[in-house]
């Protein structure tokens, strides 16, 4: 049979088939014992577009050309030659070129359409992805990013300060407005509810939370002059969202938080650009470990948590770090903050949100990794404090001031009394340092 090169090379190209035509570029970390990746790749890449295991009645070269994906690399890491000795399945980045026709502008689609069925493939693992401007052109993204909620708080020169309401559930309105209260006295920018907290439950009816808890927020604000954002649980089945969203900023609410990895990027894609819903929104990463949880298979974190949620329309996110009681490797922290950071055409940045144990002593690990445009999200470091949440938050604040002051924590905290009390209690040795309280 006669197989012209149009043909035979159809499901090939160079990576820069990207740049003048509609094609989105993903790239897979394959682990496979085989002896023709070439047929590999081209069989993940076929699964994800026209193709299945048998050729069928309904197949044509036109559909070929026009929905087909295409295998643009094959790297096998290391590029072993004839002296390969390691007896493990070799190691392969395989990048595959698929139609943006085939999944528009649906963040649901597209995700099926790039790893639909090929995650559950063994060890293959989705590491990134490359969209073309005319794809991203698409997308809104965040309505505030970094800027944005730096001006609507009125704060330009230091990391921002976020509390989560502790204990986690439990509480009544009038409790979580107490807690608020104090914790936004203190000085802490931004307070959300727990992500375990139901949206609207009888216990805790999310109007009358709200209500109370931005009455406190002004009553906090002619006290200090200082702005509190309160991030509200608004997650829920998917069509109560927006009912919950609209609701809570009809009583005021400033801020709202999506649990996105249950809810999924489309719901945070259809409350980004709704123009009705005109306050940032938080993204918790709560069940992200069940996609970027594996060395060898799901999707990794900085794609899922920066690149993908930043497009859906997050203006920040609560992530993990590597000093806290979950950390996370350093490379993973400092990948995500860049992808949740750097510049990306007319998408805006997306503020990253350190939490997970996040304490007094170690924002200057954070500041001095990464700058100034971060979140310090502490539920403990703020309620923790020995003198209560006023106290807590006076004390994170001042950490906050020594890092970008360049002042050693411990120099610094022999003039802050609420600084000094929080260190003590997390490292009872620090007193060792004082000659003053000995």
């Amino acid at each position: 049979m006669i197989k012209k090169l149009d043909v035979e090379n159809l499901t090939h190209a160079f990576p820069e088939v990207a740049y003048d035509e509609n094609y989105v570029i993903a790239t897979f970390q394959i682990r496979a014992e085989t002896r023709n990746m070439e047929k590999l790749a081209l069989a993940v890449a076929s699964e994800q577009a026209t193709g299945t295991w048998i050729k069928v009645s309904g197949d044509s070269l036109d559909k070929l050309k026009k929905f087909g994906t295409k295998v643009v690399a094959i790297y096998e890491v290391p590029d072993w030659g004839a002296d390969k000795v390691e007896d493990l399945p070799s190691l392969y980045i395989v990048q595959i070129a698929f139609p943006m026709d085939n999944f528009g502008d649906s963040i649901p689609m597209m995700l099926t359409s790039v790893f639909g069925n090929i995650s559950a493939a063994g060890m293959l693992k989705w590491i990134d992805v490359a969209f073309p401007k005319k794809y991203i052109d698409k997308f809104q993204g965040p309505k505030f990013g970094v800027q944005g909620l730096r001006d609507l708080l009125g704060v330009q020169d230091r990391p921002l300060l976020n509390a989560m309401i502790k204990p986690n559930i439990g509480w009544t309105p009038d409790e979580g407005a107490e807690i608020f209260y104090q914790a936004a006295k203190g000085g802490v920018d931004i307070i959300k509810d727990d992500e375990l907290l139901p949206a609207d439950e009888s216990y805790c009816p999310l109007e009358e939370r709200v209500t109370k808890f931005m009455a406190k927020e002004k009553q906090v604000y002619e006290e200090t002059g200082e702005r509190t954002l309160y991030a509200v649980n608004i997650t829920d089945r998917i069509e109560k969202l927006r009912d919950n969203s609209l609701r809570a900023i009809d009583k005021g609410a400033n801020c709202l938080m999506l649990n996105v990895y249950t809810a999924g990027h489309g719901a945070l894609q259809m409350l980004a650009e709704d123009p009705d819903i005109n306050v940032p929104i938080l993204a918790h990463v709560d069940f992200v470990g069940a996609y970027a949880g594996s060395s060898y298979t799901g999707i990794s974190a900085p794609l899922v948590i920066g690149k993908l949620t930043r497009l859906a329309g997050a203006d920040f996110q609560i992530n993990g770090h590597p000093w806290g009681k979950f950390p996370v490797p350093f490379k993973t922290f400092y990948r995500s903050f860049k992808f949740f950071t750097q510049p990306w055409w007319h998408i805006k940045p997306m503020m990253y949100a350190a939490s997970g144990g996040t304490t007094q002593l170690v924002v200057k690990n954070m500041v001095d990794a990464v700058g100034t445009d971060l979140i310090l999200a502490a539920g403990g470091g703020v309620h923790g404090h020995p003198d209560g949440s006023c106290a807590g938050a006076k004390s994170m604040r001042q950490a906050i001031d020594a890092a970008v002051q360049g002042i050693d924590l411990i120099e610094y905290a022999k003039s802050h009394e609420e600084l000094l009390r929080m260190a003590q209690m997390l490292d009872p040795d620090v007193l060792k340092n004082f000659d003053l309280l000995k």
